[in-house]
Formats: C-alpha cells, sequence, structure tokens
C-alpha cells in the first residue's frame, strides 16, 4: 500500500510549528504495511489543497492529511475538500452533540465557529475525535483512500490508532508486510556498540530482514526490520538474531518496544527491587527528577528531590562540607559523594544520587573545562562517584548527565558491575 502525507499549514513553512506528525505518521504507517512515498508541506491555500490532493490520490492508495480543521478563517481544508469532491456540507450531529457537552463542561460560551466545527463533507464517513472539537474525515473515491485529520499532535495520534489503522489493517491482511522489533540499549556509544559488542550480523540479514542503528541521547535503539505475513512470522524469523544481540549486549539492553525509555527501564528495576530513590541536582537544575517523574507509576520508587543551585543549599539542605566546597569547588568528587549521601538522608531513601557540574557554555577553568560533571550515588552498599567530561553545549550536557546516572542507578540495581560508557567509579 502507498501513502503520501500533507501536512498543511503556513506555520509549518515559517517554521513557527515544527511538522512532528509526518515523521510520527511515517513510523507507524511503515509498521503496518504501508509504503510513504512522499510527504508535502503546504500552506493554507485552497487551490494548492486541491492540486497536491488530486495528484496524490491518483498516484497513492491512501493520502493522510493534517492541519486546517480548527475554528478560525485560516482553517479551510474541509472546505476545500467539499469543493474538491463537488458535494454540500452537513451538520454531524453526534459531533456537535459531543462538542457541546465539552463546552458546557468547560465553562466556555459556544460560539458560531465552533458549531460549523461539526460541518463535515455529506460523502465521507466521521471519524470520531474523542479528543479535540474537530472530527476526522474519511472518503474512498475510486482506487484511493482519503483520511483528513486534524493538525494538534495528540488528537492526530488519537485518531490514526483507534479508526485509520482497524481500516489499513483489514485492506493489508494476509498481504506481506513490515514489521519492525526495536532493542534499546544504554550506556554505550552507537559505534562500540556496533563495531565491538554486535559486531557483524551478516550472516542473519537478508532482503526480507534487515537492521538500523538509532542513536538517541537517552538510548540506542537497534530496530530490526522483517518482510512478513503475519506478527507471529515476523517473530519466528528474528528469533536467531535477536537471541544473538541478546547474548552479545544483555547488561547494556534495557528492554524492548518503539516507546521505552531509560527512565522506565531504571523505574521497573526499582520497582521490582523494592527500592526507592532521591535526586540532589545542581548542573541539571531538576531535569534529573522531571526525567524520573515522566514515567506513570514513578510515585512507587521516587522520593523526592532537591535542587542544590546555590552552595548555601548544598550546606544547608544536603550538609555539604563548607571545607569541603572551598578546598574541591562545588564540581567535585567530594561534594557529588557528600550530595548523594545528604539526600538519602534527608529523604530516607534506598539511593541518593546527584549532579553536580558545569553546564555552559561559560563558567569553565584549565583545570575544570565546560563540560566538567560529578556524579555521585550512594546506597548503604555502595558510595562512589563518577567523573565524565562533556561538550560545551548546555542542554546537551543537562540531557547526557541525566542519561548516564540513570543508567548508572539501573545497573547498580540490576547488579551489572560496569558503569557505563565504561566510566570507573571514585569511592569515597
Amino acid at each position: 500500500m502507498k501513502c503520501q502525507i500533507v501536512s498543511i499549514g503556513d506555520e509549518l513553512l515559517l517554521g513557527d510549528t515544527v511538522n512532528t506528525n509526518a515523521s510520527w505518521l511515517g513510523q507507524v504507517l511503515a509498521e503496518h504495511g504501508v509504503e510513504v512515498t512522499q510527504v508535502h508541506m503546504i500552506s493554507d491555500n485552497g487551490l494548492m489543497i486541491k492540486q497536491t490532493l488530486r495528484r496524490a490520490m491518483r498516484e497513492s492508495d491512501l493520502v493522510i492529511t493534517t492541519g486546517g480543521l480548527g475554528p478560525t478563517h485560516d482553517d479551510i481544508t474541509k472546505k476545500t475538500v467539499a469543493e474538491l469532491f463537488d458535494v454540500e456540507m452537513t451538520i454531524h450531529e453526534p459531533t456537535l452533540k459531543f462538542i457541546k457537552k465539552i463546552f458546557k463542561q468547560r465553562n466556555i460560551p459556544f460560539s458560531k465557529s465552533n458549531y460549523y466545527q461539526a460541518e463535515v463533507p455529506e460523502n465521507c464517513e466521521v471519524l470520531f475525535n474523542k479528543q479535540g472539537t474537530a472530527p476526522g474525515l474519511w472518503f474512498e473515491e475510486s482506487d484511493s483512500r482519503l483520511a483528513v485529520l486534524p493538525g494538534i499532535p495528540h488528537e492526530m495520534k488519537g485518531l490514526i490508532e483507534t479508526e485509520v489503522l482497524p481500516k489499513i489493517d483489514a485492506l493489508t491482511d494476509g498481504i506481506t508486510r513490515r514489521f519492525a522489533f526495536h532493542i534499546k540499549m544504554a550506556g554505550v556509544g552507537e559505534s562500540t556498540l556496533s563495531d565491538e559488542i554486535i559486531g557483524s550480523l551478516h550472516d542473519f540479514l537478508s532482503d526480507d530482514l534487515t537492521v538500523a542503528y538509532l542513536p538517541s541521547p537517552q538510548a540506542n535503539t537497534l530496530r530490526i526490520n522483517v518482510q512478513a505475513k503475519s506478527e507471529q512470522e515476523a517473530m519466528d524469523k528474528t528469533r536467531e538474531l535477536k537471541k544473538y544481540i541478546y547474548a552479545r549486549a544483555d547488561d547494556m539492553i534495557i528492554g524492548e518496544g518503539k516507546d521505552m525509555t531509560l527512565s522506565e527501564a531504571t523505574g521497573n528495576i526499582l520497582r521490582e527491587n523494592k527500592l526507592n530513590i532521591s535526586v540532589a541536582e545542581s548542573c541539571t537544575g531538576g531535569l534529573l527528577a522531571n526525567t524520573i517523574t515522566d514515567t506513570p507509576g514513578s510515585s512507587d520508587y521516587m522520593m523526592g528531590g532537591i535542587v542544590a543551585y546555590a552552595n548555601s543549599i548544598k550546606t544547608e539542605q544536603l550538609k555539604v562540607s563548607e571545607k569541603d566546597l572551598k578546598e574541591y569547588g562545588a564540581v567535585s568528587k567530594q561534594v557529588a559523594l557528600q550530595m548523594a549521601r545528604g539526600v538519602a538522608t534527608v529523604m530516607n531513601s534506598d539511593i541518593g544520587v546527584s549532579t553536580t557540574g558545569i553546564a555552559g557554555p561559560g563558567g569553565g577553568t584549565d583545570e575544570k573545562p565546560v563540560g566538567t560533571v560529578w556524579i555521585g550515588f550512594w546506597s548503604t552498599n555502595h558510595h562512589f562517584a563518577l567523573h565524565i567530561q562533556l561538550t560545551k553545549d548546555r542542554n546537551i550536557n543537562k540531557q547526557r548527565t541525566v542519561a548516564i546516572t540513570l543508567e548508572m542507578v539501573r545497573r547498580i540495581a540490576s547488579g551489572v558491575e560496569t558503569m557505563p560508557y565504561g566510566l570507573k567509579p571514585h569511592f569515597a
């Protein structure tokens, strides 16, 4: 099945909004046997929308549009599609009733423009939007299908998952399609993982079975792509390959699944071992606590945190020695160790971790250049710090510090002896 995506909106072309919808759609559609051949990004212009849709529908089995379904004057996609098919607009009563209910619950006045949100072309199948006020639209014309969806990401994703994918799966049932399996690995660089840990996979690969490495700040993903007629057949085809990968990289594997995160993997290990954690942050400024608590259910193991940016907070809240602060500086092994132990004591937690460093772009010295970071760890069985040297980019330094800290915790809680990236512990 061939598909083209049409992203509509002046804000996309002006750079006010990043087109994340198209990349997400490309990934999801590929996993359901749909090959995306083109992505169009066009303005809110009726003639351009019509021309693009006519051509895309001639060339493809499926066309998906996002954007232009809102209540304002520049949202013209619905009206333009009706003109394209030369049909009238009609009110979809269930949608109108739903919109009125939402506005009443939120105590918002219901206006004329909101009423027109429930208008749809008379030749469409309405895709009920439970996430917002703009319904999705489904058309079947000749040998092509057109899905017209809102541009708001969570609304678009909801309609794809609940309404569009079941239609696609019915159309692709029984034919060979692409399946993808994602294995997530942390604490190792992409090139090291490929060249030294896993090595050549040539004996496993074929036209129907390929592998790609996808790096990210928290974890590298090894994506296995396989052509098969069913998920079971795909699993059978990849079984030996996955067995080999696990044998080579077991300690670094945090889990499987496209949406698996390092935070979730670390939290799962803490929960399984009935451990809780607290964090003391300086250079990460609360990002570590935020990342941990982004995972639903993190209250099972996350006790709390202290953002000890000023030295006075380090001494008063975490009982860091003023003498050590003066002698070694805030960015040091001694301070990281004391911060980790201090927060565990204050929070009465099983594990305490700390981050202190020079995030940049300024503040570095010859002795401690920008990107110098110390990460502290404390539990009743372990008390050490890791020293890392990162980049001159502030955001990258904060993200990588968080990732290394989480992977450090995951490995300790899992009983893995090696540290992320081969780092050596500096003990108290």
